[in-house]
């Protein structure tokens, strides 16, 4: 089951919130399409339609649902192995 990683456009980058995510899925196995968004907060209005903000990174799941919280959390999430479970209400 593949999902997609939406991130900055700086992929050569190997360091920042969207790498720590990106490195993290990598480093679990996750099968994953990186799609490079908009460097501007204010073009990023498809961003906010998914997942109801402006930020990166964002995880997007097959059925269409987004996860998204500060990339160090993301990455331990990732980590744990705990990726697809429901977030905490």
């Amino acid at each position: 089951m593949s999902v997609k990683l939406h991130r900055c456009r700086n992929t050569w980058l190997r360091m920042g919130l969207c790498w720590r995510v990106q490195k993290a899925l990598d480093k679990r196995g996750v099968n994953y399409e990186i799609v490079k968004g908009p460097t501007l907060p204010r073009r990023r209005a498809e961003l906010a339609a998914l997942s109801g903000q402006r930020l990166y990174p964002v995880i997007e799941f097959e059925d269409g649902t987004a996860y998204r919280e500060e990339s160090k959390d993301m990455a331990a999430r990732i980590r744990a192995g705990k990726l697809r479970e429901e977030q905490a209400s």
